[in-house]
């Protein structure tokens, strides 16, 4: 991953974040197209992971095949919203590492706070993907991978459902090595803080609380 910020536009992706975007859609709905959006970004976010060969015996003959070189992965959620996201991923990458990074906005300073830190060993010899549906002013995010990259981490990707502007900017200034994939830029952040069009708030969407 060279590029800082990549949107996906698959038709697919794009259908989906539609229907996610739309004030009725239930929760359960709402749930469910976010983990099949987070299995298509996936895809992306890991389709330069490092590759190795090793040999295996198919029923005909033996073979140098490729395999993914190195450590599991590893995915970190940003609670609690990212683990709508994790779930997806999970179905994809069932071996990875799971680890957590409690951090909630302060509505006032609209700065993070921490409140849990859990993540795999070895960090540094695994490709890290940090998940978050929202990336708004990036705080959170940027704050999340300082802490990632106290913990060893080296190779970090960040996947999200929706950016601004704001925060892929933030998110450049802290942490220009950390690509981004996305399934859309959208337009700028409101007085609030929040995503414009945006979806509303993804974590009260997806577990159904206000």
């Amino acid at each position: 991953m060279t590029e800082h910020l990549t949107v996906v536009n698959h038709p697919l992706v794009q259908h989906k974040l539609t229907l996610m975007r739309e004030k009725d859609t239930s929760t359960a709905s709402f749930r469910q197209l976010l983990k099949e959006i987070s299995l298509l970004l996936a895809y992306e976010i890991t389709s330069e992971l490092p590759m190795t060969t090793q040999k295996i015996e198919t029923p005909l003959c033996e073979m140098d095949a490729p395999v993914i070189e190195g450590k599991k992965l590893a995915l970190i959620s940003i609670l609690r919203a990212g683990n709508g996201l994790l779930d997806g991923i999970l179905e994809l990458i069932p071996a990875a590492r799971v680890g957590f990074v409690g951090l909630y906005r302060d509505h006032e300073t609209l700065q993070p706070v921490e409140y849990y830190f859990k993540v795999p060993q070895n960090l540094e010899d695994r490709t890290v993907i940090v998940v978050d549906p929202m990336l708004a002013t990036g705080n959170s995010s940027a704050a999340a991978i300082d802490m990632i990259k106290k913990a060893g981490a080296k190779d970090i990707r960040f996947m999200c459902l929706l950016a601004a502007p704001e925060g892929v900017a933030r998110m450049k200034e802290a942490h220009p090595d950390v690509p981004i994939v996305t399934a859309s830029l959208d337009e700028k952040l409101n007085e609030l803080g929040y995503i414009v069009p945006g979806l509303g708030d993804a974590g009260d969407r997806m577990f159904g609380t206000k």
